[in-house]
C-alpha cells in the first residue's frame, strides 16, 4: 500500500522496536517468537504497519474536521466538487486523488496517499456516522489493515 518508507528506513526503526520488545520481555536477541511476542502480548505493529494505521485514522479525522486544517484541505470529496458530483464515486463518498510527478515521493506524500487509501477502504468504513471507536474497531477487522493496535 502507498505511504510506507523504503525498507531500508523502517528496518532500521523496526530494530529498535524490536530491542525495546526485548527489553521489556526479557528475551534474548536470538529467542524465536518476537514478532508473535510483539503481536499478541505487547499489542504493538510493526513499523510499516503502524504507519498504515495511523494515516488511516488521520483521514477519518481530516473528513470529521478534527485534524489541522492544511491536512483537512488535502482531503477533497468527490461530491463537494460541482463538475464531478455525477460520478459514481460521488455516490461511494471518494476522495479526489490529485495528478503527481514523482512516482515514489508524490505517492508517500498526504495530498496523495489519503486519498488513495480512503478510496480503496469498503463502504463500511467510509460511513461519516461512524464514531472515531467504531472507525478503529471496524478498521482491525477489515482486510488488509491491521492485526493488533496499540493506542
Amino acid at each position: 500500500m502507498t505511504a510506507c518508507l523504503p525498507r531500508f528506513i523502517t528496518d532500521r526503526h523496526q530494530r529498535v522496536l524490536n530491542a525495546a520488545a526485548r527489553v521489556i520481555t526479557g528475551m534474548l536477541k536470538f529467542d524465536l517468537g518476537l514478532s508473535d511476542l510483539l503481536h499478541s502480548e505487547l499489542r504493538w505493529l510493526d513499523i510499516c504497519q503502524r504507519v498504515q494505521y495511523k494515516l488511516k485514522v488521520t483521514i477519518y479525522q481530516c473528513l470529521q474536521n478534527r485534524a489541522p486544517q492544511y491536512l483537512v484541505d488535502c482531503c477533497v470529496r468527490t461530491s463537494d466538487v460541482s463538475s464531478r458530483q455525477r460520478l459514481r464515486s460521488a455516490n461511494q463518498r471518494q476522495l479526489i486523488v490529485p495528478r503527481h510527478r514523482r512516482r515514489e515521493f508524490g505517492r508517500r506524500s498526504f495530498s496523495v496517499a489519503a486519498p488513495m487509501v480512503w478510496n480503496s477502504f469498503p463502504d463500511s468504513l467510509r460511513d461519516p456516522t461512524l464514531s472515531i471507536d467504531n472507525f478503529r474497531s471496524t478498521l482491525k477487522t477489515v482486510r488488509g489493515a491491521t492485526r493488533h493496535v496499540a493506542h
